[in-house]
């Protein structure tokens, strides 16, 4: 999708999507979901440059399971006849609103949904097919990565990216072994390693869900920096190979960005002038820090679903895709507007009864931009 225009091609391409936005009212001046003008990003440069722009997202999607019953999995209770009686009219309202959900993080400022998303609290491949031929993202051309993971729930995590945008080259879905008090094995999501081509640029994406805080944070506090210490030897093992790549490591981190599995283990900062050139930069700190969360829980915000970025992804490094801008997607059909839980995401599931609503959690999303040469 990148193209190459001469002076006059690129005036008249211009022209027509200047009167484009003046006819039909667009928010934003757009070619193809990708070049913008640059004051848009408060970037200094001459005034006619233009920036690619590309947009990464995640989301839980809180227990996407299908109707049918798994004898290898403890999925009882999302079968019409389990606890929560989710039959095919809740499970196709839920696909409806979560691509709905997708379709729109990004498109007030890119006009499309984001070129790759990371996902987690699905069941298998057959949901996320049924998720992607949707009316609101079928035109979209998403592929699929995703591998089964030995969770005993049966949640997964995959990856989702739109194959005009992003040529994966390698994946592989890396065990997180655990053990419990009592030495035994305690089975938990995989972590997903994805490496690929955005246009000239080589950027691998580690997707995460890290083990709950069931049974209390400092109980469950050593599993995630388990997870935490996975996440590092595999980066820093990729970085040995690949000296030059970019990471962003995305999930449900179960923990805040001011956590020890996060602060201390992976070392990642909210200040881009602590980072050192191999570490990774959080731009949720700044919000966390401000109050802005991803999750309601015991009248606390939490921000667990988390985009963190390499050192070479920060603005002033190479010629590649930079780090523009991170945030939470909530906008009021996503908010709980009334009762105890009101202001907090808007669920599937409160208190095991069914309300209708789309997630426990808040998608979050960041932007990269790259010069157009």
């Amino acid at each position: 999708m990148c193209m190459n225009l001469s002076g006059w091609q690129y005036t008249l391409v211009h022209m027509v999507f200047k009167a484009l936005k003046l006819i039909l009212g667009l928010r934003s001046y757009i070619w193809m979901g990708l070049f913008f003008p640059l004051h848009m990003f408060g970037l200094q440069d001459s005034a006619t440059s233009t920036y690619y722009v590309r947009s990464v997202a995640f989301y839980n999607l809180e227990n996407l399971f299908d109707t049918s019953n798994d004898s290898l999995i403890f999925d009882d209770d999302r079968t019409a006849e389990g606890k929560d009686r989710w039959s095919r009219i809740k499970y196709e309202k839920k696909i409806n609103d979560l691509a709905k959900v997708l379709s729109l993080i990004g498109r007030d400022v890119r006009g499309t949904s984001p070129d790759i998303i990371g996902l987690c609290e699905l069941e298998n491949q057959g949901v996320l097919q049924d998720l992607l031929i949707h009316e609101n993202l079928a035109a979209e051309d998403y592929g699929i990565i995703h591998y089964d993971s030995p969770d005993e729930r049966g949640i997964d995590v995959a990856l989702i990216y739109r194959k005009s945008s992003f040529i994966p080259f390698a994946h592989k879905s890396q065990r997180l072994l655990l053990q419990d008090s009592n030495g035994y094995r305690d089975y938990t999501r995989d972590l997903l390693i994805v490496g690929g081509m955005m246009d000239e640029s080589e950027l691998y994406l580690l997707v995460n869900h890290w083990p709950s805080r069931s049974g209390g944070e400092s109980r469950s506090r050593p599993y995630r920096i388990e997870a935490a210490r996975l996440n590092l030897r595999v980066k820093d093992s990729l970085q040995k190979k690949n000296p030059d790549s970019a990471f962003l490591l995305l999930g449900d981190f179960n923990d805040n960005p001011t956590d020890i599995s996060l602060k201390t283990l992976l070392k990642s900062r909210g200040k881009r002038s602590d980072i050192d050139e191999n570490g990774l930069y959080n731009p949720m700190e700044a919000l966390y820090k401000k109050g802005i969360g991803s999750l309601g829980y015991r009248d606390q915000w939490h921000l667990f679903d988390q985009i963190l970025v390499s050192q070479n992804l920060l603005p002033g490094n190479n010629g590649g895709y930079r780090l523009w801008k991170a945030g939470v997607f909530n906008p009021p059909f996503l908010i709980t507007q009334e009762g105890r839980l009101k202001g907090y995401p808007y669920r599937t599931y409160t208190s095991g009864n069914y309300t209708g609503g789309f997630s426990d959690h808040f998608p979050v999303y960041l932007y990269l931009v790259k010069k157009a040469q």
